[in-house]
Parts: C-alpha cells; sequence; structure tokens
C-alpha cells in the first residue's frame, strides 16, 4: 500500500499497547477500521459488512489514524470485494467445500459466503481468537474457528482440515499475513498448503513487493502498530517454487481505481520489476 517519505514520523504511543495486542496483532485493526467506515470515504465500494461497524464499537479502537490513510482503505475495500468474489466463484464449484481464513483477525467473510452446504474456519493466533470469541459470534454449525501457529509444523493436520486425494477442497485464504513472515516461514506454509490439501484446493493471499521489506515505518497504517514487513516476492516464482504442485493460477491488481497517478505507477512497476507493488496472487495445485 502507500508509503510516506522518512520524514514520516508515526504515532509516539504504539496503538499495540493501548489494545493489549502485539504489533502484527494489532495490524487486525486496519482492514476493520476500512470495512466499518469505509464506504464514508468510497461510496462506490460499500461492502454491506454487518458486523465490521458494532465489533469495532464494543472493541472502543481509536482507529482515525487508519482512516486517515486514504489508499490503504481503499485497499482494504477492494481486496475484500475481490476475495470475497474469487471465493464465491471456488464455492460455486464446489459447493461442500471449506474455506480457511488464516491470520483472519476480526474479519467476517462466512456473512457473505455461507452458500448452505460449505464450511468456513476462521483461526488465528490465540490472543487474537480470544478476542474473536468475545465480539464476534458464530454463524452456524457450519461456521468454526480455532488458534493455530502458521509457524509451527503440521498445522494443517492440528486444524483438522480435509486432506487426501478424495477430501473435500480447501479454499485458503491469507489476508495480510505473508508480509510479516520472514522466507522460510512463507515457504513453508505454502508447502504445507500443497503437501495436504486435496485437489482442486486453491490459496489466495495478498502481497507486498521486497521493496516494502523492513520499510514499515513509513507505512501510514502499519506505523502505528509497530510491525514490520520481511518478506515480499522478487519475482512470482516465489509463490510456487517450495513445492511442485503449485502454479499460479492468477494475480490481481488491488489498487486500482484509486487514482490516475496511482494506476500509472501500479502498471509501471509491476512492468519493470515483475511483480506488483500490492496485489491479490491466486495459487491452485497441479493435480
Amino acid at each position: 500500500m502507500a508509503f510516506q517519505s522518512p520524514e514520516f514520523t508515526p504515532d509516539p504511543e504504539p496503538l499495540h499497547q493501548r489494545q493489549s495486542l502485539s504489533p502484527v496483532e494489532s495490524t487486525l485493526l486496519i482492514p476493520l477500521a476500512a470495512r466499518a467506515h469505509g464506504e464514508r470515504l468510497f461510496p462506490g465500494m460499500a461492502l454491506n459488512d454487518a458486523s465490521a461497524a458494532a465489533t469495532l464499537a464494543r472493541l472502543q479502537a481509536d482507529v482515525s489514524c487508519f482512516l486517515e490513510d486514504t489508499l490503504s482503505v481503499y485497499g482494504v475495500l477492494s481486496r475484500t470485494r475481490l476475495i470475497r468474489e474469487l471465493a464465491h466463484d471456488f464455492f460455486v464449484r464446489h459447493p461442500q467445500g471449506w474455506g480457511v481464513n488464516l491470520g483472519c483477525g476480526l474479519s467476517a467473510y462466512f456473512q457473505w459466503l455461507d452458500q448452505g452446504r460449505n464450511h468456513w474456519l476462521d483461526a488465528d493466533l490465540p490472543h487474537v481468537m480470544q478476542l474473536r470469541h468475545e465480539l464476534l459470534p458464530l454463524l452456524g454449525p457450519r461456521h468454526h474457528q480455532a488458534s493455530v501457529d502458521l509457524c509451527a509444523p503440521h498445522w494443517w493436520q492440528a486444524l483438522g482440515l480435509p486432506q487426501g486425494a478424495h477430501g473435500r477442497p480447501v479454499l485458503v485464504i491469507l489476508e495480510g499475513v505473508l508480509m510479516y513472515f520472514k522466507a522460510c516461514e512463507v515457504e513453508a506454509v505454502l508447502r504445507e498448503f500443497a503437501t495436504h490439501a486435496p485437489p482442486g484446493s486453491e490459496l489466495v493471499c495478498d502481497t507486498l513487493s521486497w521493496m516494502a521489506m523492513g520499510a514499515a515505518a513509513r507505512h501510514p497504517s502499519v506505523c502505528h502498530t509497530r510491525a514490520q514487513f520481511h518478506w515480499g516476492p522478487r519475482c512470482l516464482a516465489d509463490f510456487t517454487r517450495a513445492h511442485p504442485r503449485l502454479h499460479l493460477k492468477a494475480e490481481h491488481p488491488v489498487l486500482e481505481g484509486y487514482h490516475p497517478a496511482s494506476d500509472w505507477m501500479c502498471a509501471a512497476f509491476r512492468a519493470v520489476w515483475g511483480v506488483p507493488v500490492y496485489g491479490v496472487v491466486q495459487l491452485a495445485l497441479k493435480d
């Protein structure tokens, strides 16, 4: 998303200290703020999120600093609409499949994606899931939640997800997650998915380019959390080299339509460096 000039000074009191969240956990407030109030800034991008505003009100967090970063607000709305569309298409093809939001934060995709026969799992670190349990109810017997540490081995089996040749296809969403991981951790997550996911499964994630690594203090939203960017692809093959089953199904722009200048900048960056400055990547399995 957007970066400010080096002289930009973040809030001296980190938001995560006020909310008792770790730096990376604090980033869940960025999409929550955009989904709750972003339509005031971009009426044409309204999500009709039935839970975000109420969740934010119960959380009693001051998110005004995030709403000032209009490019990131637009990016959250755009990527949410895109992920929602990709997930809907997945469940049209696999009506009894599973959707798994890893690093779910306080998002609520199942409100839009309950097709009547599919299952949905929201999973995040234990502290986040405790907060989520207090703020967001489950939406029925096919809606599940669990704690997970994606840096721990065998997390696919620990979550009890379908696996093997005859398992139901799984759509994995990693939204606002991989950029905070180290390269070896990203590779391990992708390998775990490719090793265990049944045929027909897909993985959707957002991605910042490698130029963002170490520069989170200049990001006008993330700087308030003190989280750091540790990974970004140098080429699109970085998403598939972890396992021979992985292949790139599609790459989707996210910031298109915000402003002609940003449209030009994103297109130029993609043409020169071969990766999006910020985008969504869709992976599928070779079977």
